[in-house]
């Protein structure tokens, strides 16, 4: 399976904090705010892979998206 190399939050996020609960070595969900990509999340990408792909999955709404080895984004 290609490796992860960058993680994005579009705009639209609900706050529900399901992202955090499946990966909070890459997201992060303060109280009130949008979720965020943690500054050093790249270092979890390769480790974290399947986590970020089953939140970015999971996401009511759809906003985290994610580039592998050999796609745009």
């Amino acid at each position: 399976m290609p490796c992860i190399k960058k993680v994005w939050i579009e705009e639209g996020c609900i706050s529900c904090s399901l992202c955090q609960d499946i990966c909070s070595d890459v997201f992060k969900v303060d109280p009130g705010m949008d979720c965020v990509v943690k500054e050093d999340a790249p270092r979890h990408f390769s480790s974290k892979g399947e986590e970020i792909r089953e939140a970015a999955q999971d996401c009511p709404v759809e906003v985290i998206k994610y580039a592998e080895d050999g796609a745009d984004g």
